[in-house]
């Protein structure tokens, strides 16, 4: 992902992430994809609860801002109320921010919220298996794509990642 984000240009990538119990951090938005890969090579997982509603938010306090093409959140669990995320999918949505929903596991619950916020938010929901980091990496550069380039970029670049995201952004 980080080879097709440098080739494609034009793309500025804040990293959200929690952990623990009341941990969030989001960092600078970074242009240059070996700070970017640099960045999430020194995060560590720590125990705790799901924060899906504080990345939700970050994202919209971004595009505040500045214009906020796309929200990638890839996770494999969903611990909060769901009528605390809907509304900030319902924001996000006139917005106009799209949120790309990437699932690991097999969980039918996380699954429903997942389908629902990327749904609510004219974004995509996809399922990977833990052992698919090829996977994850074509949805992440398809994302790349369409943020850059639009529905129009995403369709050009034909690859399986586009293709799955292209059956739901149409």
């Amino acid at each position: 992902m980080f080879h097709t984000v440098s080739s494609i240009g034009g793309l500025n990538v804040q990293l959200v992430y929690y952990r623990g119990l009341d941990e969030c951090r989001a960092s600078r938005w970074v242009s240059d994809t070996n700070h970017l890969a640099t960045l999430m090579t020194k995060i560590d997982c720590r125990a705790g609860h799901t924060q899906i509603g504080k990345v939700l938010a970050q994202a919209k306090r971004e595009t505040a801002v500045l214009k906020v093409s796309a929200l990638v959140f890839v996770g494999d669990a969903f611990e909060e109320e769901e009528d605390e995320i809907l509304p900030l999918a319902h924001e996000l949505a006139r917005l106009s921010v799209p949120v790309f929903m990437f699932q690991e596991g097999e969980d039918d619950e996380v699954e429903r919220i997942f389908r629902e916020v990327a749904k609510l938010t004219n974004g995509a929901y996809c399922h990977f298996d833990s052992g698919s980091a090829a996977q994850l990496g074509q949805l992440l550069k398809a994302v790349a794509v369409f943020a850059v380039g639009g529905i129009a970029a995403l369709e050009a670049s034909k690859d399986a990642g586009a293709i799955k995201l292209l059956g739901q952004l149409r």
